[in-house]
């Protein structure tokens, strides 16, 4: 309550959200491909959780994690893409500095979270690869749920820190962002106190929820494919890995979308080319999640199949 409190104080109450500038001769063509954007992250998203809920083959701790990654994707699409259409129309919008703030704290609960997620099904992979036998001792319900909490809650714990600490800087301006989000760098900008504490907890942050996860995701890929070339057969070198071969995918996009957009120093130079590559993490992954996870799953298929009908019964519901 306090930082909040200090916020009313500061000289800065709104900001201004610039956007894309200059592209009035394919606004149109933006706001309709970010809008179909948008359609295909909830609707494909929400399709993986309810067949999740419908068909009993679906129900393993893999398919669990996947359902969980759709709702961070869902999450980080809600918080950025509403706004951004708004944004694109009318040629920028303003909010408060307390909803901007919001809208940055609820973004890195969901890269926060993703990052664990990821983690968690890379060790997924590991042990259904390399220790196949102590697979269903190991990864079992309990497992399952335990480190889904975990991994919420120390999302919702990293927003509550971000949120404390950054209305509890002092802002006197500029107001004006030159992006399409409020990402940590723009608010920072706005801020007249020393940012240096801030900045020593975006490494802190970034090396336990950022560095470490990606480090458990190499390693177990690292016996991963050891474990692969070890299996005689090709057939079965192939099968083993597809079994993981849509995570990697989705790893690599999303680590390398991070480490592009926040570990390259791009201080100063965000312009197009850093406004581009933010949208491709923030509103491109989320979309192509589904599409990966479920293009080529077979249990994902026979699963859509067997329940046309009471997909077509929940859509005429609602």
């Amino acid at each position: 309550m306090f930082s909040y409190q200090v916020a009313l104080h500061n000289n800065v109450t709104n900001v201004i959200l610039l956007g894309f500038q200059n592209i009035e001769s394919i606004k149109s063509l933006l706001f309709l491909f970010l809008f179909i954007i948008y359609c295909v992250t909830i609707s494909g998203n929400l399709l993986i959780i309810v067949l999740f809920h419908l068909s009993k083959n679906l129900q393993s701790p893999m398919y669990f994690f996947i359902t969980q990654l759709s709702i961070i994707d869902m999450m980080l699409s809600t918080v950025i893409l509403p706004n951004l259409l708004h944004i694109t129309l009318y040629d920028g919008c303003t909010m408060s500095l307390t909803g901007c703030i919001s809208q940055f704290s609820f973004c890195a609960t969901a890269g926060v979270s993703e990052c664990l997620l990821l983690a968690v099904m890379s060790y997924d992979r590991y042990l259904a690869i390399c220790k196949p036998l102590h697979y269903n001792s190991i990864i079992n319900q309990t497992f399952c749920l335990k480190s889904v909490i975990i991994i919420w809650l120390l999302g919702f714990k990293v927003m509550l820190l971000d949120s404390i600490v950054l209305c509890s800087q002092y802002y006197c301006g500029p107001n004006v962002i030159d992006h399409f989000f409020c990402d940590v760098q723009p608010i920072i900008e706005l801020s007249c106190s020393d940012p240096s504490w801030i900045h020593i907890q975006i490494i802190v942050l970034s090396f336990f929820f950022g560095l470490a996860p990606f480090t458990i995701i190499v390693i177990s890929y690292i016996y991963i494919v050891l474990t692969i070339l070890k299996i005689p057969s090709v057939a079965g070198r192939q099968k083993a890995f597809t079994t993981c071969s849509s995570h990697l995918i989705v790893v690599s996009i999303f680590f390398g979308s991070l480490a592009i957009v926040y570990f390259f120093p791009t201080r100063g130079k965000l312009g197009v080319l850093g406004k581009v590559l933010s949208l491709f993490y923030t509103v491109i992954i989320p979309s192509l999640n589904p599409i990966i996870y479920t293009f080529r799953n077979k249990d994902f298929k026979n699963a859509f199949d067997k329940n046309k009908t009471n997909l077509t019964y929940i859509m005429v519901a609602k």
